[in-house]
């Protein structure tokens, strides 16, 4: 039985905060100004939004609006939108896209079923298919959800829109404003916080490659908070950077205390310990307050491969 111990105060930065936690995203392109709840509070039928809402809680889909950087005033609804569904659990990841004339079509989707990672119900209803172009980087730009993902996260947008990144949007919220600007990389869906357009070009270059890269790297959505500090744990004590090489199998305990399985595709388990704490010092927690606090934050304090588990699994 092999021990290694990490640092928890490394991983402190790019974990402490919510990261996105979602087995299937849901993406709608909605230009023009988003409000805080964007699905109700945008130029999109709010009782659309309403509807949609109701139709994924509990069925892991998590719905966000998407615009292409620049400007955004009103120019009426467009003509058409584009849609996308990404499933991100290691083993059947995929993404889908398509278009649509009419947004209300998203109601005719088997959402307990799209959480699952089925995407025949978005083909069938959407007329989608597989995604052939760039993989997405989402960046979180809503500021009136929170003014960092405004004043760093639009910027973030149009330097890579403007750089050529073709896969480049603004999406409506991932969590953790204080970590802005905030990047979602489909189809894998790992979040990234604090980075710069240099760094999401690798992450994206890294993804047509099949790896994921650590720099930034706050988690992957598909998993709870503790399984998102315990993978990327994984990840940086034996440097696995395959992309869909590790999966969070089991989740013991409770805050402030958890023990995680993570397994290998090859048969591996490690056993991480993941407590919870506060940060410290006292710190804003978003660039729109001026209050300090302490938020939360995931330490890994164990990684512990488990003996025997290869030949078991």
């Amino acid at each position: 039985m092999s021990t290694c111990a990490t640092v928890s105060r490394d991983l402190d930065e790019p974990l402490s905060g919510t990261a996105a936690t979602a087995t299937t995203w849901l993406l709608l392109e909605q230009p023009g100004p988003w409000g805080a709840r964007a699905l109700v509070s945008s130029h999109l039928d709010p009782a659309l939004g309403r509807a949609l809402e109701a139709a994924a809680q509990g069925t892991g889909v998590r719905i966000a609006l998407i615009r292409r950087p620049g400007r955004h005033a009103d120019f009426g609804a467009p003509p058409l939108r584009q849609v996308y569904a990404a499933h991100t659990v290691p083993g059947r990841v995929w993404l889908h896209g398509a278009t649509t004339h009419d947004p209300r079509r998203l109601l005719d989707l088997d959402f307990a079923a799209l959480g699952r990672g089925e995407h025949r119900t978005f083909d069938d209803a959407l007329r989608g298919g597989p995604h052939t172009g760039d993989p997405l980087a989402l960046v979180c730009t809503n500021g009136k959800r929170d003014r960092c993902c405004a004043l760093l996260g639009r910027p973030l947008a149009a330097r890579l829109a403007a750089s050529g990144v073709r896969g480049a949007w603004e999406v409506t919220h991932l969590g953790g404003h204080r970590f802005s600007p905030t990047v979602l990389v489909l189809p894998h869906g790992y979040v990234y916080g604090r980075v710069g357009a240099h760094t999401v070009k690798e992450v994206l270059r890294g993804v047509r490659e099949d790896r994921i890269v650590l720099d930034g790297c706050r988690g992957s959505s598909a998993w709870e908070r503790p399984g998102q500090a315990a993978e990327v744990a994984v990840r940086t004590a034996t440097g696995e950077d395959a992309a869909q090489a590790l999966s969070v199998v089991r989740t013991a305990g409770g805050a402030p205390r958890w023990e995680v399985t993570v397994a290998h595709t090859d048969g591996r388990h490690w056993e991480v310990v993941v407590e919870q704490g506060a940060a410290s010092p006292p710190r804003p927690e978003s660039c729109g307050v001026s209050v300090l606090g302490t938020p939360a934050r995931m330490d890994v304090v164990a990684v512990r491969e488990l003996a025997g588990a290869a030949s078991a699994g």
